[in-house]
């Protein structure tokens, strides 16, 4: 089972600074363990935020993204309170979901 996502989530105004720290080793597929056999892929491919229900971020993702990823997206209209959920799939089919709650920045 994959850690959870350490999710901040802060209201300035009406726009919520929603920031998500991954842990996702990210591999690529071209690194050699120490071994010398090559570390198989295995990448977050689909990532997805939703505030209060509603999609604000459906991205695909690749590889070329780095271990352990920090994302961030920002809203317009939330408020104090509301529900932020991310969640995403991988390579490997191995998923994770978390949620946080917009508060006062």
């Amino acid at each position: 089972m994959a850690e959870p996502m350490k999710i901040r989530a802060t209201l300035k105004g009406d726009v919520a600074d929603i920031r998500v720290l991954v842990a996702h080793p990210m591999e690529t597929g071209q690194r050699k363990d120490a071994a010398g056999n090559i570390v198989p892929m295995h990448f977050i491919q689909s990532m997805t935020v939703t505030h209060n229900g509603n999609i604000v971020y459906d991205g695909q993702w690749s590889q070329a993204v780095s271990r352990n990823p920090v994302f961030a997206v920002r809203v317009r209209g939330a408020k104090v309170g509301d529900k932020v959920v991310v969640q995403w799939i991988d390579n490997k089919n191995d998923k994770r979901t978390d949620e946080a709650i917009i508060v006062a920045g």
